[in-house]
């Protein structure tokens, strides 16, 4: 697939390395993985306009062996194939940066943990005494989230503070799956987009892999995914295994009952079968797997849902992973029938958190949410509110739009006024009907 969006990173990046010119920058980019990094600095700088230095779990000996093959490739004999040690590496890079701008960006940055965890006072020495003699572009990257945010946000941490810009890559927007689909198939359906975004959540390494594999319509997109030797069918453990470590097994079982709809603290407790307080506190503040919704306008947390934020991981703990043994029996046409069996429910669900995501992506809404009551006889797909000019949307979800009750939808609102009060007494929203057809 070619390079689609990421248009102000690159121009981030490029300012970046023009500045480096005269004082030296040290950038971080983070992202789940697959997201999309390493293309982008590779886009942005050019394959051949930078030491590209991957950190991968080797001897220090050998690592430090492919960083100077790597470096002696764009700066020929720069640096001495006798170099053993990451800091005598480290040294002949600040050295060679003093006479020329060189910029060097290092992947999977966490990974020196696991080689030599002194990699990381070593490299915050040669900073604080050469960044203001130096031409350097220091680009690190990792995706292992929580590594990360503890090397260079914990106080404790040589590198603390060290980076002078902090770049976070997020998933395609919206308006970019559109014009990705379309360059693929020109007279996409608003269904073969639902399930591009169910699938992917516009993840570039899934979306790529899809649209090489000319996946636009639900059936072919199954196809690739559930299959013998598909990626898709170990990312999950291949993803998460060592995000959570030994505690694996019941981050999994959370994040598999959320899944299934299991969305209360107590409900995930009773599929669990033990305390997750702790558990669930990491995957939202640690990890960014899981977020609390909350009733639109609700000053308490007594009515607090779950939800796992990544559609990726929605349909892999939904139907890969809760189905395992069927991936392990190879039943992959069983488990495609059973997908195509609950997936109108599971796309519905997508559509609306579709619905709230292109509202948010537009910059017109100050606040857009979901409403329910405590009885669980009202509930209202999405509330949105612009706080700058007074303007307020009410929209009821559904694939078949014929199946919206207008009338149904205004009585649910009249419910939220008088429990929420105040200015909603007075307000007159816009009543939407929101389907496929929207899209």
């Amino acid at each position: 697939m070619r390079f689609f969006d990421r248009e102000e990173k690159i121009e981030k990046l490029r300012t970046i390395r023009r500045k480096s010119a005269s004082e030296a920058q040290f950038t971080v980019i983070t992202g789940r993985r697959r997201i999309g990094k390493t293309e982008l600095v590779k886009h942005a700088y050019g394959e051949d306009d930078f030491a590209y230095l991957f950190v991968s779990r080797k001897s220090e000996t050998d690592l430090v062996a492919g960083f100077i093959e790597e470096m002696n490739r764009i700066c020929p004999d720069s640096v001495s194939p006798e170099i053993r040690s990451l800091e005598g590496f480290f040294k002949e890079m600040f050295k060679l940066a003093r006479n020329r701008p060189i910029t060097v960006f290092i992947d999977e940055f966490q990974e020196f943990r696991k080689v030599n965890p002194s990699a990381f006072s070593v490299l915050q020495g040669f900073w604080d005494r050469e960044h203001g003699n130096v031409k350097l572009n220091l680009v690190v990257c990792g995706s292992i989230n929580t590594l990360m945010h503890e090397i260079f946000m914990n106080r404790k941490e040589p590198l603390y503070g060290r980076q002078t810009a902090f770049m976070r890559i997020e998933p395609f927007s919206i308006r970019v799956l559109k014009d990705i689909l379309c360059f693929h198939k020109k007279s996409y359906t608003a269904e073969d987009l639902l399930a591009l975004w169910a699938f992917t959540g516009g993840v570039a390494k899934y979306v790529a892999l899809l649209m090489d594999a000319g996946a636009t319509d639900l059936d072919k997109m199954l196809k690739v995914a559930i299959d013998e030797d598909s990626f898709f069918l170990e990312e999950g453990k291949v993803l998460l295994g060592d995000e959570f470590g030994k505690d694996y097994s019941t981050y999994f079982s959370i994040l598999s009952a959320i899944s299934r709809g299991v969305t209360t603290r107590n409900e995930i407790e009773q599929a669990v079968g033990r305390q997750v307080g702790g558990y669930l506190t990491r995957l939202e503040d640690d990890y960014h797997l899981v977020s609390k919704r909350m009733p639109f306008g609700a000053k308490t947390t007594r009515q607090v849902k779950y939800q796992i934020d990544d559609p990726f991981y929605r349909f892999w703990f939904r139907f890969i992973f809760r189905y395992d043994y069927m991936v392990q029996m190879k039943s992959f046409e069983l488990l495609r029938k059973l997908v195509r069996r609950d997936y109108p429910v599971f796309s519905g669900l997508a559509l609306e958190r579709y619905f709230r995501k292109k509202m948010a992506e537009e910059g017109l809404w100050s606040r857009v949410g979901s409403w329910w009551d405590r009885r669980g006889e009202n509930e209202i797909d999405i509330i949105a509110e612009s706080e700058l000019d007074g303007k307020c949307v009410v929209c009821e979800v559904k694939r078949d739009k014929s199946r919206i009750d207008l009338g149904a939808l205004k009585a649910k609102f009249a419910a939220f006024a008088d429990a929420a009060g105040g200015k909603w007494k007075q307000a007159k929203p816009d009543f939407l009907a929101l389907s496929t057809k929207d899209m």
